[in-house]
């Protein structure tokens, strides 16, 4: 219920001492009816309301309440103003203030300019995502960088199709519930204790993740929905000092442990295509791409899947320990979800059919978004999705928009020269230290990984950055396959680093359960875990595969 607050501290006076009493000669009456005495009217207010009291006066014996409506300021249009003058002004400031290398044309240049000035309006967000990047494509057409075919060159790419049928597939697993019930499952067989509950929602979590290519949909429409309500009914309440007990745990484990799962397939991710593709243009081929990628990932990921919780259990403990009523629970919500539906069923078998035609479509002749359109084709025939679902899911075709915009000026960018020349530079002056290559891999792969506290995307960090940390690993010296899947399994793991460096960071941390400094000091020391398994375990394992 609204409440109105008084905003004058007059009282009702119903008279004064000079009206209650009368003089009769020398002697002072009291009047037998006093005067009323009108007050000022008193003012409420309320959001968006003006309201006031009139008191009784000749014609009313009573009080009467007056209000009215008012229009709430319009929200702010077009582009905040600051971060758009800074965006710009990067772009003019190399464009014609930084001198422009000989080696290096003047449409090259230009495009550098307009690439940088897109990527700042990324990270300072003048305009959402998608708008500003049409604004840069927009430039460099106006501006003669780049012809109209050039600019659109990247909106026909595979890759990028894949990825923006991902998140079909990703709403078709929320809507028919079936990544609910698998996740539910799990807390039902494993969940007697609050360790055993978090190795149930990570186990699943690892297995839904190549067939639910969204980390930000696998958060949100599944497993925060669960851990909330064992939360919830643990006594744990978000914002409260009781959110100790049980949920800040979950929360923080299953934020954590999304980057290995995510980097263990590579459809566990939009990201991680869009990195081969990238790293592709660069003349880093990877064969049987998705088995390839899961052989190098699977040692790594795995051990520190099962070291996450544990790890946090210690680090970050809860308060409660057993958590016997999990199992009732999950087994109570089955049962309210009923038999496995027949969606469900046409959900799985799809999925099944999508992820054995991206395992063996080399050798059948499949490319993998030929396997993901027969899968969607399949859920679209069969009723699982229709196209208004499709045409809904936003995110969707905002990847299209912005992905097909980095990914064609990065393409640009290369074939202008312009990645050749600063990857050049660079391995210079790393020769200049003499680093070997492994030194120079660590320093690379390092720098890439603390550069993503400047961004909000890990889409974004990759559309901008990739390419170059790959250029400069390769004129290092580096071996092509294994500086490009480094790359690309750290722009998992650093999804996890603070508040704003995913989806499933905004996810986890806005659901009331972790504090800000808890998210940055644990991201910080998950990372220098991670990157201890990562190392060890990973240079061990990529050199038993003959990664180098």
């Amino acid at each position: 219920m609204e409440s109105f607050a008084l905003s004058t501290s007059s009282s009702f006076l119903l008279s004064t001492s000079s009206s209650l009493f009368i003089h009769k000669g020398s002697t002072l009456v009291r009047r037998s009816t006093p005067i009323l005495r009108s007050p000022p009217s008193i003012a409420l207010h309320r959001p968006n309301c003006k309201a006031w009291i009139t008191p009784p006066n000749k014609k009313t014996s009573h009080f009467r309440i007056h209000a009215s409506q008012t229009t709430p300021p319009p929200p702010p249009q077009g582009a905040k103003i600051a971060p758009f003058i800074l965006s710009v002004a990067i772009g003019l400031a190399v464009r014609f203030l930084v001198p422009k290398p000989v080696q290096v044309t003047p449409q090259a240049w230009q495009l550098l300019a307009i690439f940088l000035s897109t990527i700042a309006g990324l990270v300072l967000s003048p305009l959402p995502v998608g708008a500003w990047a049409f604004l840069g494509l927009t430039t460099s057409i106006v501006s003669g960088t780049l012809t109209f075919p050039a600019a659109f060159s990247a909106f026909t790419s595979e890759v990028i199709w894949l990825i923006v049928i991902s998140f079909f597939f990703a709403r078709g697993f929320v809507k028919t519930g079936l990544g609910d019930r698998i996740a539910t499952y799990f807390v039902k067989w494993l969940g007697k204790s609050t360790l055993g509950l978090s190795y149930g929602l990570t186990i699943s979590e690892a297995l839904i993740a190549p067939a639910m290519p969204s980390t930000t949909a696998r958060a949100g429409g599944v497993f925060l929905p669960i851990i909330k309500s064992l939360s919830l009914s643990a006594g744990s309440l978000p914002g409260d000092a009781s959110k100790s007990k049980l949920g800040s745990y979950l929360l923080m484990s299953q934020f954590q442990s999304a980057g290995n799962s995510s980097a263990l397939f590579l459809t566990a991710a939009a990201q991680n295509l869009l990195c081969l593709k990238l790293a592709e243009e660069l003349g880093v081929i990877i064969s049987s791409p998705w088995v390839s990628w899961f052989k190098a990932a699977s040692l790594p990921a795995l051990v520190s899947l099962l070291a996450t919780p544990l790890v946090l259990y210690k680090l970050f403990p809860p308060e409660t320990k057993d958590t016997p009523d999990a199992p009732a629970m999950a087994t109570k919500k089955l049962e309210s979800m009923g038999p496995v539906t027949k969606n469900e069923f046409i959900m799985v078998g799809t999925m099944l059919l999508a992820v054995t035609l991206w395992v063996c479509g080399e050798a059948l002749g499949i490319p993998s978004v030929v396997a993901a359109m027969i899968g969607l084709s399949i859920l679209l025939l069969l009723g699982v999705l229709d196209w208004d679902d499709c045409l809904s899911e936003k995110s969707a075709w905002d990847t299209l928009a912005w992905f097909a915009v980095l990914v064609g000026m990065a393409g640009q960018l290369t074939n202008s020269g312009i990645v050749t020349w600063m990857s050049s530079c660079v391995a210079k002056t790393l020769q200049s230290y003499s680093l070997s290559w492994p030194a120079a891999f660590g320093v690379l792969q390092a720098a890439y990984f603390c550069i993503h506290y400047l961004f909000a995307s890990q889409t974004g960090h990759v559309g901008a950055l990739y390419s170059a940390f790959l250029a400069m690993n390769l004129a290092a010296g580096v071996p092509g396959i294994l500086a490009a899947l480094a790359l690309a399994y750290n722009t998992n793991l650093f999804g996890a680093l603070t508040h704003y460096s995913s989806g499933q960071a905004a996810v986890y941390y806005g659901a009331g359960y972790l504090d800000l400094p808890d998210v940055f000091k644990v991201g910080f020391i998950m990372a220098l875990v991670n990157a201890v398994i990562w190392t060890l375990v990973g240079l061990f394992w990529w050199k038993f595969l003959g990664l180098y």
